[in-house]
């Protein structure tokens, strides 16, 4: 009996070590996997140019991609993704003040100079007045959208309304009567641009893209490439100093993406935070 049990023990042994030395060579073992959410363009694209050089520093990138501007942050502080990457600055805010997340911001991508689109207008005199506006119902957007139209000489803020939350309550001179319309959410917008007769409709650059545009051909009106909102990799606050998420954004700040992001897209998105 003693012989049986010590055969058995013996075993068990050999059958533990066997498997503790397949975890050891496993060419994965070492390395860690981020989880990080995207808009499916430009973003998510970006992300996978990336993922080859996250792969040399021992970094596995799982990218999960969204159509929408909502989840990526619930999905953020509940602890479902890593980091988010598809927002610029003032809108994070606002997510931050409505929900009281514990989010912050390491590092800025790319700007994404937001488009004015028509069908019917070829330029900006032959807008007639009373024309419809159709733009964002983000918030944070308007301020940004308003801009745009002030630059362009069609309306006018108040002098001393902070352009980044300025609402069409701040507009003191509208010439043409322009009606803007907080239509719907900005992954809905590019199908009004198709459907909507003798309208502007404002787009997001990536939404524009993903609907085949091109911002620098199709946009009547494209906002200026000093843009402040500026696209970020978004995290949990106690996340900020995560040596891996730190790392990604050091890769997407290299030469090698910020020239695939400056070919790729041609102008429409622009990188900032890299070389020069």
């Amino acid at each position: 009996m003693k012989k049986v049990l010590t055969l058995v023990s013996l075993l068990a042994i050999l059958a533990l070590a066997a498997c503790g030395g397949g975890e050891d060579s496993s060419s994965e073992g070492d390395n860690k996997t981020i989880k990080v959410g995207a808009s499916s363009v430009p973003h998510a694209e970006i992300l996978e140019e990336a993922q080859p050089l996250l792969e040399e520093e021992g970094i596995n990138l799982e990218i999960e991609k969204y159509e929408d501007y909502v989840f990526p942050n619930d999905d953020l502080a509940s602890g479902e993704i890593d980091a988010n990457y598809f927002q610029h600055i003032p809108y994070l805010e606002q997510t931050i003040a409505d929900t009281g997340y514990e989010l912050t911001e390491i590092g800025g991508i790319h700007i994404e100079p937001i488009g004015v689109y028509s069908k019917d207008f070829a330029s900006i005199d032959e807008i007639p007045e009373g024309t419809e506006v159709l733009m964002s119902n983000s918030v944070p957007d308007h301020g940004r959208i308003l801009s745009i139209f002030e630059a362009k000489g069609l309306i006018k803020l108040e002098q001393d309304v902070d352009k980044t939350t300025a609402t069409v309550d701040d507009i003191v001179e509208n010439p043409k009567n322009l009606e803007f319309t907080p239509e719907g959410s900005p992954e809905l917008l590019p199908n009004l641009y198709n459907t909507e007769d003798n309208v502007l409709v404002v787009i997001n650059t990536n939404f524009a893209i993903q609907d085949g545009l091109n911002p620098l051909e199709d946009a009547l009106i494209l906002e200026d490439e000093e843009s402040p909102y500026v696209n970020v990799i978004a995290v949990k606050e106690e996340d900020k100093d995560d040596e891996a998420l730190n790392k990604l954004v050091d890769v997407l700040h290299s030469e090698e993406i910020q020239d695939f992001i400056l070919d790729k897209y041609e102008g429409a998105v622009v990188p900032v935070g890299g070389k020069e």
